[in-house]
């Protein structure tokens, strides 16, 4: 349904179509969506499917919701400069789904009996066509279960990629996994390496012995990632979902990862790395721990706990190696201490959550969407004075939205925001690389961090950019490439989260670099 509307540079071309039972993952989509916002004169798309959430977000783009359309169906919204760049959107998104439908929308062609023939409908019929033992579920939240537990029905483990899974239905799916011998890796499993294959936001890293059980997945990437600079290379990373070692779902696929690990010939030491974990669960993951016949390394982060970097020497140590420190890339010019307030921006939970505890410790209470402590919650609106760190990829704010790591636009406002505030002196952010991120996410913050840096200028102040590069030399967006785009935009980078914290405090202290 195209159409012509009035912007603020004058007429304006709308693209709104339907596209009935056409469905494709969510993470696709969201890549598509992009491709089609990037392309030469669209001013906003979005091609998702017609879910109440989605819907909603149609609602914000100022379109009428298409009648009759439901979650089983695939929506295109474009706002275009004119026809012709609403034809090339259009082309664009063909282009991708194109891909998609022959299998190639993660990177990799279709493959055995799936490659041919109709698309199956239900993961059962899926694995009923192919002799596959995983089965990858990335659908809205409210429509993963039905689909992981048709899964297990059909006798496959099951990565929930999808967030926004109610924990109860969590608990099921896990009790039922238990019962068929099966693994549950999720819900909200951004990350695993199953049999040298990554799934989720996965990064190039080296094959090897250290296999991870992870409750975390930027804090998975970020060790695996220390791990491949040193040498050192992966058996799995097992991804159980983050909220796995809270009370509710008392570590139900922590164990029986560490029990399918533990069997496993190739893997020589275990990791089990999570935020900050309830202790009553952490304890009895402990207890399990010391009694499997692999060693295993806790990197349970809390406080009065070693940080991620610590971590990682300790496992290369255990594997007789010598750690050394992680790479770093100062800024271009030597930076004065900039007192003030130190603002965090994230793309990974784990990764904001490590730098509060060192920020925290140092500075004293660091405000945030997922607090330390009750007390240190930011309100609604995310607004407040003194220190405080965002995760943009926490549940509340990936409700229908690209996760930043794909799309980094709300961080992109946020810190033109933080610029303009006199109070702050410091932001830190994160850039995570590998398969399944955005491609190139420096060509877009690279140039965000100096307009921000020159901001400050105008207004008369100072702004230090400091940036933790999670990544490895093999992931597809190029480390070197990435590192050095930003720091040509003024900012010092490092490959390790808590050396990029301890940055960026010393600075706000005083001390300078």
């Amino acid at each position: 349904m195209p159409g012509d509307r009035a912007g603020q540079g004058g007429v304006v071309t709308t693209v709104l179509e339907v596209r009935r039972g056409s469905y494709h993952d969510s993470v696709s989509l969201m890549q598509a969506s992009r491709a089609v916002s990037a392309s030469d004169g669209v001013e906003a798309a979005l091609v998702a499917m017609a879910t109440e959430l989605n819907l909603d977000l149609l609602d914000g783009m100022g379109f009428d919701r298409p009648v009759g359309a439901g979650p089983n169906d695939l929506f295109v919204a474009v706002r275009a400069r004119d026809d012709d760049a609403a034809a090339r959107a259009r082309d664009v998104l063909d282009s991708a789904l194109t891909e998609l439908s022959a299998g190639r929308g993660s990177g990799g062609a279709a493959t055995g009996d799936l490659a041919s023939g109709p698309a199956p409908r239900t993961v059962s019929a899926a694995a009923r066509q192919a002799p596959a033992t995983l089965a990858l579920v990335s659908v809205p939240g409210p429509h993963a279960y039905v689909e992981a537990m048709d899964a297990l029905e059909a006798g496959l483990s099951v990565v929930v990629f999808s967030d926004n899974v109610p924990v109860e239905e969590e608990v099921a799916l896990k009790d039922e996994g238990r019962r068929r011998d099966l693994l549950v890796m999720g819900p909200d499993c951004g990350t695993a390496i199953v049999g040298g294959v990554g799934l989720g936001f996965a990064n190039a890293v080296r094959p090897g012995e250290v296999g991870f059980v992870s409750a975390s997945g930027t804090g998975a990437q970020q060790l695996s990632c220390l791990l491949d600079a040193a040498g050192v290379g992966i058996s799995h990373l097992l991804g159980v979902g983050g909220r796995d070692l809270s009370a509710k779902v008392g570590g139900r696929s922590t164990l029986q990862a560490l029990a399918a690990l533990d069997a496993d010939p190739a893997t020589e030491l275990i990791v089990v790395v999570s935020k900050p974990p309830a202790e009553a669960v952490a304890e009895q993951v402990r207890k399990v721990a010391a009694d499997l016949r692999t060693p295993v390394v806790l990197a349970l982060l809390g406080k009065g706990q070693p940080d991620l970097t610590a971590v990682a020497a300790e496992v290369i140590q255990r594997l007789g190696g010598e750690p050394a420190k992680p790479r770093s890339w100062p800024a271009p010019q030597p930076r004065r201490a900039a007192r003030g307030s130190l603002r965090g921006l994230f793309a990974g939970g784990t990764l904001c959550d490590e730098a509060m505890l060192i920020a925290a410790q140092a500075l004293g209470p660091v405000r945030s969407n997922i607090p330390l402590e009750p007390d240190w919650a930011l309100p609604d609106d995310l607004r407040a004075s003194g220190h405080l760190m965002i995760d943009f990829g926490d549940d509340r704010l990936t409700r229908g939205r690209p996760h930043p790591m794909i799309d980094n636009r709300a961080r992109l406002d946020r810190l033109a925001t933080e610029a303009a505030d006199p109070e702050v002196a410091v932001v830190l952010l994160d850039v995570v690389l590998g398969f399944g991120a955005h491609p190139d996410p420096a060509a877009e913050l690279a140039p965000a961090v100096s307009a921000a840096r020159e901001a400050a200028v105008a207004r008369g102040g100072h702004l230090a950019a400091v940036v933790s590069l999670c990544g490895t030399a093999s992931d597809p967006q190029g480390l070197e490439r990435q590192a050095e785009a930003l720091v040509r935009a003024g900012a010092s980078v490092h490959l390790s989260n808590a050396d990029a914290t301890r940055t960026a405090v010393a600075l706000v202290e005083g001390s300078g670099e």
